[in-house]
């Protein structure tokens, strides 16, 4: 039996919480009041002095569900800057959405606005040198965060994985899409990955920009100059949010801390979407231990067009322990699955680059967003809802009875799993 055979579709009930074919308008503000239920504000304050960041109130969020809500959306504010334009991105690969930020980043420059661009080493080598050379000539500084042929072995494992816009220093994007093609349309087919990004105004748009700061600060010797204004931020809507970034050190890590808060706060509901799952042995045993105190524990990754074919294998080598313990597997069938998001009992959600595995948690920089606003959880709980019903369920039974092929796969990345 391959890892295929089982997989079963997903009922027409699977989404308990929405009627079939119902969705909120993905690209609406969502400014209403954030809940300030007692159990709310004990999370709120659980993160705050756990990961020692303060929550913002008055921001407004705007969830943007794949490339032809996120890449006009992107596009639109960069065209719109006066000031700045702050952009810092893992992937930036091929093809005409490419070319597309190209043009409109060298033209910012050439009309006087500072743009600055932060690549990472490894995940955007496979942009074209054209592009390069036409934001360069147009005065767009660009910056790369540890090439590795400048690095010890040690620092090229630490990747930036972080994806940020800051136009003007009052609006922000962040979230798991990269510059390429593979995230243009609508994930209609395996050609167009489905993915989720948000838009910030509000306070939390400093913390964003805080994580560009932190990067650019190691690549740059400028950190900032006349065009930055720090202004107030004014309050645009009703979303308390807190901004926690991660970065590559030794010991636990504030993204570790975060995730386990979200797990052990949960009451009724945890749902994972994530395009990478390759946790350690804490956090599935975390995972196992929510379930089995009653939580409804559900995860939602990637099927048969993962690009990541041994991440997924560092994944499955898990299934049966989180089956056996009442944890939910689905695999979504359409396309790449590359989103990044939690949501914890219909109030409270996580969106940024973090992936649920070692990489993400451990060697690399990375951003997420702890958001609590029942408006915007709601949108992003009716998107796992639409998703969950185009996915398969792993059942238990058939998984048991895998091919003995499958299992020796699963094991032969044991030696590679904590660097996946």
């Amino acid at each position: 039996m391959t890892p295929d055979d089982a997989v079963r579709p997903a009922p027409a009930s699977a989404s308990a919480s929405a009627p079939a074919g119902a969705t909120a308008p993905a690209a609406a503000p969502r400014a209403a009041a954030a809940p300030a239920t007692a159990a709310v504000q004990r999370l709120r304050r659980r993160l705050e002095r756990l990961i020692g960041v303060a929550a913002t109130e008055g921001n407004e969020l705007i969830p943007l569900r794949n490339g032809n809500e996120i890449f006009p959306a992107m596009l639109d504010a960069i065209r719109s800057a006066e000031h700045s334009v702050d952009m810092m991105t893992f992937v930036y690969w091929r093809g005409q959405i490419a070319r597309d930020f190209a043009g409109e980043l060298a033209e910012r420059a050439r009309a006087g606005v500072r743009v600055r661009l932060l690549l990472d080493g490894f995940g955007a080598k496979e942009i074209e040198q054209e592009l390069l050379d036409t934001m360069d000539g147009a005065g767009v500084r660009i910056a790369w965060f540890r090439k590795p042929v400048w690095l010890s072995p040690f620092k090229q494992n630490h990747r930036c994985h972080r994806k940020a816009l800051i136009v003007d220093e009052q609006t922000a994007f962040t979230g798991g899409v990269g510059i390429a093609q593979e995230w243009c349309g609508d994930a209609r087919e395996p050609g167009e990955w489905r993915d989720t990004h948000v838009q910030v105004r509000g306070p939390a748009v400093d913390g964003v920009a805080a994580a560009f700061a932190q990067n650019w600060a190691e690549c740059h010797d400028e950190l900032y100059d006349e065009h930055d204004r720090f202004a107030e931020q004014p309050r645009c809507g009703g979303s308390v949010v807190q901004v926690v970034r991660g970065s590559a050190s030794i010991g636990w890590q504030d993204m570790q801390t975060l995730i386990r808060v979200m797990l052990t706060s949960a009451e009724q509901r945890f749902r994972l979407t994530t395009a990478y799952f390759a946790p350690d042995a804490f956090f599935v045993d975390l995972l196992c231990r929510t379930a089995r105190r009653g939580v409804r524990v559900e995860i939602l990754l990637p099927g048969p067009h993962i690009d990541q074919r041994a991440c997924r294998l560092a994944g499955q080598h898990h299934y049966t322990t989180l089956l056996e313990a009442g944890v939910s597997i689905r695999q979504y069938q359409p396309t790449m699955m590359h989103a990044k998001i939690i949501t914890v009992d219909s109030v409270a959600s996580l969106i940024g680059s973090t992936n649920f595995n070692r990489r993400s948690m451990d060697h690399d920089e990375e951003i997420m967003l702890a958001v609590l606003d029942e408006s915007f959880t709601a949108v992003l709980d009716a998107d796992f809802d639409e998703d969950a019903r185009r996915s398969a369920d792993i059942d238990p039974a058939r998984w048991r009875r895998r091919a003995v092929v499958q299992r020796v796969k699963e094991a032969s990345v044991a030696p590679i799993r904590r660097f996946l």
